[in-house]
């Protein structure tokens, strides 16, 4: 600590330009001294929250009847919400400190905005429709694109911006489901809209658990085109490849996974209550509950100040195989799922 001390009175006292350069230095370490302890706070990501009990809670306050597909419209716009009004605010594309440094909570930002898009999409697309040649909702033919904005869009507009009107239309569909005198705004809670968007989680949870798996290298057998004995592709690939997850990536991938994982249980949660008969009827119920309950163990505390890499069965952990091991059950319960929706 000393030799530190004297090493930047030496550099004060020799800095050249005088006060200029002594004032250029002394702005430099109060940026530093501010954004490392902000960033810090910053960094820390939002608390889990109960669906169902907040849905009615919102409910009541604002005089309107929780309907079918209320607490799945609340949850998405609170997921949203989150995003823009967290300490911080919406990170991503932030281009000055300590934001522009925090890649950790942008990964997770992420996350959680890939599973909102992904629900508003299936919303507009299957939820708020009846049939295939029944008319789109017009709040949603608003919120969806603009949930799909650029994310890292920093000026004119700013992803904020756009986020916000897209949150202003989903508040209209929610409205309008609780409204008894709106018969034209609708949320259709069946088997066949819930498998379809199980369907999207199912690649996303697949994609994330191949790119965890990587974070320690592995050679994986071509396996595009089987089951198809007349499939082809555009390209040839090899058929042995190495997959492996740039180093600096890794904790990239980690983040993101962590962040889709807590937007998407608790949309199950809020799945959970507005599709309750369908589940029911099904005997679906506990196998979406085991979903929640290995999304719930990706939320777990990382006492480690970095993510660590190492080895499979090496000496230190790899908090990516861990992390994969989660969404790798989750996305198997979710397949099993997808058969019990599909039956008769």
């Amino acid at each position: 600590m000393a030799m530190l001390i004297d090493w930047f009175l030496d550099l004060w006292d020799n800095m050249p330009a005088g006060k200029i350069g002594r004032g250029l230095l002394a702005l430099l370490l109060l940026v530093i001294a501010v954004s490392v302890p902000l960033g810090v706070y910053w960094s820390i990501t939002p608390p889990a929250f109960e669906p169902v009990q907040a849905a009615k809670e919102e409910a009541a306050t604002t005089g309107l009847a929780p309907t079918t597909g209320y607490t799945t419209v609340y949850t998405l716009h609170r997921l949203v919400s989150t995003l823009l009004d967290k300490p911080g605010g919406y990170i991503s594309n932030d281009r000055l400190p300590p934001g522009v440094w925090l890649d950790n909570i942008s990964n997770w930002e992420f996350g959680v905005l890939v599973q909102s898009r992904d629900l508003a999409r299936a919303m507009r697309k299957d939820f708020s429709r009846s049939q295939s040649q029944s008319v789109e909702n017009p709040a949603l033919t608003v919120a969806e694109p603009q949930l799909h904005f650029d994310n890292n869009s920093w000026w004119l507009p700013s992803s904020e911006s756009q986020y916000r009107e897209g949150l202003e239309a989903l508040s209209k569909y929610q409205q309008g489901l609780a409204s008894v005198s709106e018969g034209q705004t609708q949320f259709y809670a069946r088997a066949d809209n819930l498998n379809n968007w199980l369907a999207d989680v199912q690649t996303r949870l697949g994609s994330l658990s191949q790119r965890l798996s990587a974070s320690v290298g592995q050679k994986r057998l071509n396996t595009d085109l089987a089951g198809d004995p007349e499939a082809a592709q555009s390209t040839g690939t090899p058929q042995l490849q190495e997959v492996k997850t740039p180093w600096l990536e890794i904790d990239d991938v980690f983040y993101e996974a962590r962040g889709s994982a807590w937007a998407l249980l608790h949309i199950l949660k809020a799945i959970e209550h507005d599709f309750a008969a369908v589940l029911e009827k099904k005997n679906a119920r506990v196998s979406l509950q085991q979903i929640i309950r290995e999304l719930e163990a990706t939320q777990e505390t990382v006492w480690s100040p970095m993510i660590l890499n190492g080895g499979g069965f090496g000496l230190f952990a790899n908090h990516s195989l861990v992390m994969a091991n989660y969404i790798s059950r989750a996305n198997a319960s979710i397949i099993d799922l997808r058969e019990l929706l599909a039956r008769g």
